[in-house]
């Protein structure tokens, strides 16, 4: 297992961009950065904090979490919010996001802030559809996390970590889901950021574990690849072969505040391609 980059304070929503490099962004520092074939970090977008999800977007720039949910172009200009955040009604923010075949959004509320003291409230699972529209899909998630989707599409996986568990919904042709239902549990530390593989395996970030944990589609664990830092917050694949597994960390653990760093071990399947984002982007 290689380090790539280091410095960071909380490294999360990591998206592989084929000709460009890896996407990933710094939580507790802000700002989203780029690193290339050469090892170099550039930044492409500054200061926004608390981006736990990305996705591109088919119009030229990336989907991103946070406060809201929002658009922001490669080219820059203004930033446009397809869905905000309602803390009337218990939504505070947005943590991880995933785009199914469609280039519909799926993402988590959050029902109260993660980095402050007191009782976590559940929050619910959103969809964006194409027209720009919204709706929740499911609910009473504790801390939502990583999301994603099996190779037919016809599931999606989705971390809860404060139940330290993975749960999984079956997908219907208009984006609904079905009844909740356990996938699997990390028995040290919390299910985070998760991706899947071409084979259907979920591969799994344990944030406080120290590992990924990667489980066979029926939930049986396959294995526990180890990483040299405890704080692991997600993984996605890339590479010209998609075999090339990275891996993102935070500081938590390691004896300092920027200790967040991206690491890259070659594996032994495929990942998924991951869909562009394809909602409408309404700036109006």
């Amino acid at each position: 297992m290689e380090q790539l980059a280091h410095g960071y304070g909380l490294i999360e929503g990591p998206v592989w961009v084929p000709g460009r490099g890896l996407l990933f962004s710094d939580v507790h520092g802000g700002g989203v950065y780029c690193l290339d074939a050469r090892g170099v970090v550039t930044t492409v977008f500054p200061h926004r904090r608390g981006i736990g999800g990305m996705a591109l977007h088919e119009n030229g720039g990336m989907v991103v979490g946070g406060r809201n949910i929002a658009f922001k172009s490669f080219a820059g200009g203004s930033t446009i919010v397809l869905l905000d955040r309602d803390p009337a009604q218990g939504n505070v923010g947005y943590n991880d996001l995933a785009t199914d075949a469609a280039g519909r959004i799926y993402v988590g509320s959050l029902g109260s802030p993660v980095f402050e003291p007191g009782e976590q409230v559940a929050g619910d699972l959103h969809l964006i559809d194409l027209d720009g529209s919204s709706r929740i899909v499911g609910r009473d998630v504790l801390l939502t996390n990583g999301l994603g989707f099996s190779p037919d599409g016809r599931t999606l996986y989705h971390s809860d970590s404060r139940r330290q568990t993975i749960y999984r919904y079956g997908v219907a042709e208009n984006g609904d889901l079905g009844a909740k239902t356990s996938f699997a549990r990390t028995a040290k530390g919390a299910a985070d950021g998760l991706a899947v593989a071409a084979d259907g395996s979920v591969w799994v970030a344990v944030a406080g574990g120290g590992v990924v944990s990667v489980f066979e589609p029926n939930g049986a664990l396959r294995r526990s690849l180890a990483v040299p830092v405890p704080m692991v917050t997600s993984v996605c694949f890339g590479g010209a072969d998609l075999q090339t597994l990275y891996i993102v960390s935070g500081s938590d653990g390691s004896g300092g505040d920027r200790n967040g760093a991206v690491f890259r071990v070659e594996v032994e399947v495929a990942g998924l391609p991951v869909p562009s984002a394809r909602v409408k982007l309404n700036s109006s």
